[in-house]
């Protein structure tokens, strides 16, 4: 199902969205909270520049209010519809999903972003020089 080439591969993996071949972040575990947004500056493959501008991942900020909200409708319709609990508990079971998976919503939310702007390329050559975008 998640085969290079796809986008949601590069979404969920972390990985440099033109290659598919490394991750984009320096420490694959976004539970290191000090860590979470440090990224390599470039693909050691196909020579992306991540940070394609300055400030570019600002617009991943608006990105993860969407997928915060997806996150949170899915803890209420489980709390609530599946598991019966009151809406409090539910409420409570919102508040607990998001903090627990912030981290991921952010890296997430990041590679969303990157992902709408830099499209897959197979053809990529290893080690491509003078590429930046």
């Amino acid at each position: 199902m998640l085969k290079k080439g796809n986008k949601l591969y590069s979404i969920l993996t972390g990985s440099c969205p033109r290659c598919h071949e490394e991750s984009m972040y320096l420490d694959k575990n976004p539970y290191h909270l000090g860590k979470i947004y440090e990224m390599h500056e470039r693909c050691s493959n196909c020579n992306l520049k991540y940070k394609i501008e300055p400030s570019f991942f600002y617009g991943a900020m608006y990105v993860s209010y969407g997928v915060g909200i997806a996150f949170a409708v899915a803890a209420f319709v489980i709390a609530n519809l599946f598991l019966g609990a009151s809406l409090l508990e539910a409420f409570i079971a919102i508040i607990a999903t998001l903090v627990i998976f912030m981290p991921v919503i952010m890296r997430v939310s990041r590679n969303i972003w990157i992902n709408m702007f830099v499209k897959y390329d197979r053809n990529t050559k290893t080690n491509f020089k003078n590429s930046s975008f």
